[in-house]
């Protein structure tokens, strides 16, 4: 039968400590990501007669499934529980509420950052399109431009954006986005001014580049690590409690 047959008998087994609503959200998340995206999963009453389970647990789950954004339900003619997937906006919120529900210092996030930042340009040395690496050519002019703080964040989302599309790793990407953000907003999280060492960040940045168009992966994660992570981690170190 296939996943998404309501008569399916997949009656709804609990794991030691998992209770019935947990066991069966989880049940139901399988079947969602098994079949694509709008599929129908099937009616309440023949989803809760084919996992054994009632109804008010059956709509528990399915709130949960909602909210993760993995399921619509849809009502009148042709109504039931249709299989969805979250969009990146919800993910990334998803993370955020992990790293809030469970805190981590910003020390911690901006260490996650920079660790996330040399292998995003260890793999980008391994980009062939050349249109990309045009654009990298041409960023890497800017880099003498930038005079003012918002010069060098406007360079840095730039630059940052464009190893994404050179990569095209959505879990680096998701991940960098989220924990950079997370790591800004917290109370007591230092503001870095890389104009204070402009000429030591221009240098970083031109080595860090001319590491990737040299299609070195190695070369690369080594000048990411001590042109932006030796810098951060420095910088951590001396900020104040």
């Amino acid at each position: 039968m296939p996943m998404n047959d309501p008569a399916a008998p997949v009656a709804v087994r609990r794991r030691r400590g998992t209770n019935l609503v947990a066991a069966t959200t989880e049940v139901l998340r399988q079947r969602i990501f098994a079949a694509p995206t709008g599929t129908l999963i099937g009616s309440l009453h023949a989803l809760a007669r084919s996992l054994e389970v009632g109804i008010v647990t059956l709509q528990q789950a399915a709130r949960v499934l909602e909210h993760e954004g993995l399921l619509e339900v849809r009502r009148g003619p042709g109504g039931g529980y249709y299989g969805a997937r979250p969009d990146d906006a919800a993910l990334e919120r998803a993370f955020d509420a992990y790293l809030r529900v469970h805190p981590a210092t910003w020390e911690e996030a901006l260490d996650m950052t920079s660790l996330l930042f040399n292998e995003l340009a260890a793999a980008a040395a391994a980009c062939d399109d050349a249109d990309l690496l045009a654009q990298l050519r041409a960023i890497a002019e800017r880099v003498e431009a930038c005079a003012t703080q918002a010069e060098l964040g406007a360079f840095e989302f730039d630059f940052q954006e464009l190893l994404f599309r050179m990569v095209r790793r959505p879990l680096f990407e998701m991940l960098t986005r989220v924990t950079l953000g997370y790591a800004t907003t917290r109370s007591g999280a230092p503001v870095h001014a890389l104009d204070q060492d402009l000429p030591g960040w221009k240098a970083g940045r031109r080595r860090i580049i001319a590491a990737i168009l040299a299609r070195d992966p190695a070369l690369a994660r080594f000048e990411a690590d001590r042109s932006n992570r030796a810098v951060v981690m420095r910088h951590l170190a001396l900020a104040p409690e």
